[in-house]
């Protein structure tokens, strides 16, 4: 999670018996009370980080093909920079195999900072291919693909939601998951970008 956000939780986790720099175990609702305004706030900046996001790639982008591309680039190149600036003020991650906390909507998001690191360096890898390239007519079938890669990456990260919230750290990411997610996503945009040729 943000930082500002395990800065004010430290003197929290202390009294509950935590680790107090450590983000996993996450504090349960009862012992997030003196906090729970803060959480708030953080779901609220989520949800509006995304929609700038979407704002962004809609003013840039030439028609609703490419607002997707636009969408993509914007997202990968976001999230790689979030994590070198993270890397390069706090030196955080000690590595990539590291846990992150990286979204609470609608569940609690968790894996090791590798995997989100791959799905951006995808997404600005593919959106930026998509945009330098005339938008292809996508198909229906890469277009499902795409929905399906979406659908399964989400279940992975967010495959172990309950046991965060009960306070378990979180420690078996769902790779093969992951990997099918990633694998149907590149095939897919691979099958777009070729559809008209």
């Amino acid at each position: 999670m943000v930082v500002y956000l395990r800065v004010v939780s430290e003197p929290i986790r202390t009294a509950a018996g935590l680790p107090p720099a450590e983000l996993f175990p996450l504090l349960n609702l009862g012992q997030l009370g003196p906090v729970m305004r803060l959480i708030r706030i953080e779901l609220i900046r989520e949800a509006a980080t995304i929609l700038m996001l979407a704002a962004v790639a809609f003013a840039v982008a030439q028609n609703a093909r490419t607002w997707l591309a636009a969408f993509a680039l914007v997202f990968g190149v976001w999230d790689l920079s979030f994590y070198a600036s993270l890397a390069a003020t706090i030196q955080w991650p000690g590595s990539l195999l590291t846990w992150d906390l990286l979204f609470l909507l609608p569940v609690p998001w968790t894996a090791p900072v590798l995997a989100p690191t791959i799905v951006a360096a995808t997404l600005t890898i593919g959106g930026t291919y998509a945009l330098l390239r005339p938008p292809p007519t996508v198909g229906w079938m890469p277009l499902m693909g795409i929905v399906a890669s979406c659908a399964i990456l989400l279940a992975a990260f967010m495959w172990g939601w309950r046991g965060v919230l009960d306070g378990l750290i979180p420690h078996d990411f769902p790779w093969m998951i992951f990997a099918l997610g990633e694998g149907i996503g590149i095939a897919s945009l691979v099958a777009a970008l070729k559809s008209d040729r």
